[in-house]
């Protein structure tokens, strides 16, 4: 990835078609944008935008089982028993034994408590692990990087996750990408706030004062460079 305004290299000439289809992408991208162009983003926190490691781990145990997920259920030395499963649109998951319990809607560790109580009438001492193999939580649980990235995705959020975890997910930014003028939306109780982040930056100059935590439901838009 080059900085254009720093090497004066020039870019290479689109076509047609890929200059539509950019440019439609540039005209939703300026309409999310449209907000903290007009009100201003606000200033970082200090340090920018990092929050507690407990504020982490808060969020990141509340995650609760949803329709679609992957879900690994291990029962220690019971290999006829362990299994993977996708928890069924209607919340519900099948197992040999007990036949069928409610998965949505809870932690893996609440699931494999009621898992090891249903057991319990025919396995002695059952010990049950529940983890998530494939994430389709909510989206106010993921990570949605949008525009300008190599691979713009919805990310599975993981606890102490950061700008540059999410980067090196996406496969860094597009060499149209204007990484300094991206911005992280972000929700909370009191509103939807937006804070400028310096993502040329941080993946060019490896400057450690612009890497940020990240939080469930942060949408990261990486806007396309103006000529």
């Amino acid at each position: 990835m080059k900085d254009t305004h720093r090497t004066g290299v020039t870019h290479p000439r689109r076509s047609s078609c890929s200059h539509k289809r950019r440019h439609s992408l540039a005209i939703g991208i300026a309409v999310l944008l449209a907000g903290p162009v007009l009100a201003g983003c606000e200033r970082l926190p200090e340090p920018p935008l990092y929050a507690t490691p407990a504020q982490v781990s808060d969020v990141a145990g509340e995650y609760t089982i949803a329709p679609g997920d992957e879900l690994q259920i291990f029962v220690w030395q019971d290999r006829d028993l362990s299994l993977t499963v996708r928890v069924r649109p209607d919340g519900r998951i099948s197992m040999p034994l007990i036949d069928e319990i409610d998965a949505a809607g809870k932690a893996p560790p609440t699931l494999a408590e009621d898992i090891k109580r249903r057991l319990s009438a025919y396995v002695q001492n059952p010990v049950v692990t529940v983890i998530v193999a494939d994430y389709e939580g909510p989206l106010d649980q993921q990570i949605r990087v949008i525009g300008e990235a190599t691979k713009p995705q919805s990310l599975t959020f993981q606890p102490n996750m950061t700008l540059l975890d999410a980067l090196i997910a996406v496969e860094g930014l597009t060499e149209f990408a204007d990484g300094n003028a991206a911005v992280l939306v972000r929700k909370s109780d009191t509103g939807t706030k937006r804070y400028r982040v310096r993502l040329t930056d941080l993946l060019q100059d490896g400057d450690v004062s612009a890497n940020a935590m990240l939080l469930p439901g942060d949408v990261l838009i990486v806007p396309e460079t103006t000529f």
